[in-house]
């Protein structure tokens, strides 16, 4: 399976007005794609597109909610409306609920899985055809290690996340077995610095926070251009992330112990907020376009993003810790 290079892309990113999917639009337009851009919030989708446009990029906008198949059908049918094809499709919108089960009500949950499950289903059933008209292509689902290991205070959210890691796997399957060269691709980001935290609905007194260390939006961003070029089944992003897949894959329980002692306290921030405060839970947050959130301080860089991206770079750090290994080994034999 061969896709295109970033500068002979089209590229559609759902979720774009702030966060991981501005950044992500931001930076597929600087290596040269045409981009087509959508959320919810006009105002935040043409400050984007001009600050795409400021820097010779070629972009466009339409805005959708995601919760609505047609509305999200009609991206996908304005991006080849404008650019002729689809090449690329990033499906990034997401909202959050910060409450115990108990104290989330049916319309909530509900509505946290239309948006984050409904929305990344109805974004791969409108892009599918444009991408099998092109013959090749990506379907990039931006998930979340939620997706394989499930959070207190997130019941909904880490749903809806286990559902989109479901239809996908079976949907890669089937276009595998009918012979589609089109990639599909998981991004399981960990903990990250963007918005979400600050615009997330919250029960719990005050504005959530995230189980540090948090990672930049940028990371995801990189990972993200990363697998439209390079297909990839799966890709997680940070390297607490990859710890988090890996133990919870050896021992779900031992993952139970840890968030037991700071899976709690840890997504309470110093910062009262009330339910009824600011959020984006139905409406968006107008004013609110940045891409990164409030814990720049918590902020680390990931190793294993780093040498994921450098394979060279990687087989030397795998081959090297070997050695060490062997000459570890042959010491304590020795000194046996």
């Amino acid at each position: 399976m061969k896709l295109k290079p970033i500068n002979q892309q089209v590229v559609s990113v759902v979720g774009a007005s702030s966060g991981i999917g501005r950044i992500t639009a931001l930076e597929f337009a600087r290596r040269g794609a045409k981009v087509v851009v959508s959320a919810r919030g006009e105002s935040k989708l043409k400050s984007l597109v001009e600050e795409i446009r400021s820097f010779g990029g070629e972009a466009t906008y339409c805005v959708a909610d995601v919760q609505v198949f047609d509305q999200v059908k009609a991206i996908a049918d304005k991006t080849v409306e404008v650019y002729g094809r689809l090449d690329t499709w990033v499906h990034v919108p997401a909202i959050g609920i910060f409450a115990t089960f108990d104290n989330t009500t049916p319309e909530e949950f509900k509505h946290v899985i239309d948006v984050d499950l409904m929305g990344q289903v109805y974004g791969a059933m409108a892009a599918l055809p444009h991408l099998k008209r092109e013959g090749r292509g990506a379907l990039i689902h931006v998930s979340s290690v939620e997706g394989t290991r499930s959070l207190p205070y997130q019941s909904a959210y880490s749903a809806a996340k286990h559902g989109v890691e479901g239809f996908i796997e079976a949907m890669r399957l089937e276009l595998q077995h009918e012979k589609w060269p089109i990639s599909v691709t998981s991004v399981k980001p960990g903990v990250i610095n963007s918005p979400f935290w600050n615009n997330g609905r919250t029960k719990l007194g005050v504005k959530p926070a995230g189980i540090p260390p948090y990672y930049e939006p940028k990371l995801v961003a990189d990972a993200i251009l990363h697998v439209a070029e390079h297909p990839t089944r799966d890709y997680l992003v940070g390297d607490v992330a990859k710890i988090l897949d890996l133990v919870q894959r050896i021992s779900p329980p031992l993952v139970d112990s840890l968030l037991l002692l700071v899976g709690f306290k840890l997504q309470h921030s110093s910062e009262p907020k009330s339910e009824d405060a600011s959020n984006n839970f139905y409406e968006p947050v107008a004013e609110d376009d940045r891409v990164n959130g409030d814990y720049s301080n918590l902020v680390i860089p990931s190793v294993s993003d780093w040498l994921e991206k450098n394979p060279v770079l990687q087989w030397g750090a795998i081959a090297g810790t070997a050695a060490l290994a062997f000459l570890v080994a042959q010491v304590i034999k020795e000194q046996g």
